[in-house]
């Protein structure tokens, strides 16, 4: 019998969605603070995490696995999108110029892991992720767009989900094809529990980014109380700091 596990997933991650919310990295974010180099080093690592994700997928997709078929969404793929927003920061040679953080190194590595030894708990990583994206994407999008004073869709191809034309409609779909997969509560469980492991992967990578930012939020508050003439809010010197 199905179990409904698209709520259980919601209610189940609540807290875990909430402290990730809260990290430094993530707060600074949402109140327009970004580092451009910590941002496309976020860039790279999702990069990694995204292409061990859409590769176990198309090979369990290919395999006709019985639950992660019905999650595969080719129209929620990022690896091409991270692709072209790492082109934009790094330039044309950007594959040489990456290399995953300690942090992502560890989320691929489960990424991979489950995918051999429990494949159905790779629906906690597509959950945690892709929705999550789609979700709050075009905030973040706007954020960024401003704090990095990007001209258009520069670099921001991450959030575009151009192929989904109504996302209200995709996720109440989503919801419906997570609460028809051939399941049982204890399976349910162990997914619930692994998409708040999902989350504490990617808070790692936020603590792990947040360095980066105090480093450079230091050195762009520093250069400001050795200078004597000041114009505009600091919150704006200093993202326009970040830019150079």
């Amino acid at each position: 019998m199905p179990v409904a596990l698209a709520s259980q997933l919601r209610e189940g991650t609540k807290k875990a969605h909430t402290l990730a919310e809260n990290t430094g990295f993530v707060s600074c974010f949402l109140k327009g603070v970004v580092d451009k180099a910590s941002y496309r080093t976020l860039l790279a690592d999702l990069y990694f995490v995204y292409s061990a994700m859409e590769y176990e997928i198309g090979r369990l997709e290919n395999d006709r696995h019985p639950v992660i078929s019905s999650i595969n969404y080719p129209e929620l793929n990022r690896k091409e999108t991270l692709e072209n927003d790492l082109e934009f920061y790094f330039g044309s040679t950007w594959k040489s110029l990456i290399t995953p953080s300690s942090s992502a190194k560890a989320y691929v590595q489960r990424i991979h892991a489950v995918a051999m030894d429990s494949p159905e708990l790779l629906i906690a990583h597509h959950y945690t992720r892709y929705i999550g994206d789609l979700s709050g994407g075009q905030i973040l999008k706007n954020i960024a767009q401003k704090a990095m004073d990007l001209d258009d869709n520069e670099g921001l191809d991450f959030y575009d989900f151009n192929l989904i034309d109504d996302q209200k409609k995709f996720k109440s779909n989503y919801s419906v094809t997570l609460n028809s997969l051939p399941i049982d509560q204890e399976m349910a469980d162990l997914i619930v529990e692994e998409a708040n492991q999902a989350f504490r992967f990617n808070m790692d990578i936020f603590k792990e980014l947040e360095g980066n930012l105090v480093a450079a939020i230091g050195k762009v508050l520093f250069g400001f109380l050795t200078r004597r003439k000041r114009t505009g809010s600091t919150e704006a010197k200093i993202n326009k700091e970040f830019l150079k």
